[in-house]
């Protein structure tokens, strides 16, 4: 039969060996992968893990959970200023898979390996107890001592996000509420961007280079802005000023923002954003902001860096303000 399940060498041969053309995978024939870092550079690795119901829906097109899986990681390389270079997956598949399902699955990993030039290197797959779980080790390159970390911010930094913050929490609220849309009056374009953000994240790979060359710390905003911009201001230990009046937004978030502000409010700091929060020193701001721009990537100046032990002030167009509401996706 067309969609009878293979077994695990079957499996590894027909849908997963075709992702696998760097030679460091061995073509998936033995127990582990070979990389051989490039010369003067240092190898970058992430990991991250998605688990359905959680992080996406069980009924999700299995081409846009293959997409989301990996892109988390990349966009986590792409903050370190790292480029792809491959990636290991564990594989949990539940007890209802089929044939067919893989093939779909495998197809959207494969779209998103041409577009971010990344290969599988290899992995392993099991019978998962409760629903289907996808973990991805991705890993990049970067020149020598050049990898971007959130402890790098000094005072005096400017504080910038790419493209809009936001729009992500707000298609999962529409996932989780059929009646979201229609509540708070999105449609159309407005809705069918909120539900894109959400499912399928982009990741800045092209700002690699940039974040390398400009910035002092960066990292990916997935918590929630607020919530990593404490991650950022703890770890260099400083304090993030951000201007909540300047934080890019869609038209759809600033629907919400007129629309339903206590709404608006949680899906500002509610996560799945994948942008990129990048402290860059002043002098280098006006060629950073020029040549992201030139990438196709806006970026904006949310705050500055100041003296602190790693707290967050908020204000609103000079204002001193509180956020209400939600401190940011928690795992736990």
């Amino acid at each position: 039969m067309a969609d009878e399940r293979p077994g695990e060498f079957e499996l590894i041969r027909r849908f997963f060996a075709p992702l696998a053309n760097d030679p460091g995978s061995l073509g998936l024939t033995d127990d582990a992968a070979v990389l051989a870092p490039e010369p003067g550079t240092d190898l970058v690795l992430t990991k991250d893990m998605l688990a359905a119901d959680v992080h996406f829906f069980a009924g999700d097109a299995p081409e846009a959970i293959a997409a989301k899986a990996l892109r988390v990681n990349l966009s986590d390389l792409a903050a370190k200023g790292a480029r792809p270079r491959g990636y290991l997956m564990g594989l949990a598949l539940p007890e209802q898979w089929t044939a067919g399902w893989l093939a779909r699955f495998c197809r959207g990993l494969a779209a998103d390996q041409a577009v971010y030039d990344i290969q599988l290197l290899g992995g392993d797959t099991i019978r998962s107890g409760n629903g289907l779980q996808v973990s991805i080790t991705a890993i990049g390159a970067v020149e020598k001592g050049r990898a971007v970390r959130r402890s790098g911010a000094q005072p005096g930094d400017l504080v910038f996000v790419t493209g809009t913050i936001g729009d992500a929490a707000a298609g999962l609220q529409a996932r989780l509420d059929p009646e979201f849309c229609r509540i708070h009056e999105l449609a159309g374009e407005q809705e069918i961007h909120i539900l894109d953000r959400y499912l399928l994240p982009r990741p800045r790979t092209r700002l690699a280079g940039l974040l390398t060359r400009d910035a002092s710390a960066a990292m990916d905003v997935s918590d929630g802005l607020v919530a990593d911009c404490t991650h950022l201001a703890s770890a260099s230990d400083v304090d993030v000023i951000l201007d909540l009046a300047s934080v890019p937004l869609s038209p759809a978030l600033q629907h919400l923002k007129a629309k339903s502000p206590n709404v608006f409010r949680r899906c500002l700091n509610g996560g799945d954003d994948y942008e990129i929060l990048a402290a860059v020193p002043e002098a280098k701001a006006a060629d950073f902001t020029r040549d992201a721009g030139d990438l196709g990537c806006r970026v904006t100046q949310v705050g500055t860096i100041g003296n602190g032990d790693g707290k967050v002030r908020l204000h609103h167009a000079g204002q001193a303000v509180t956020l209400e509401g939600d401190a940011g996706f928690r795992h736990f």
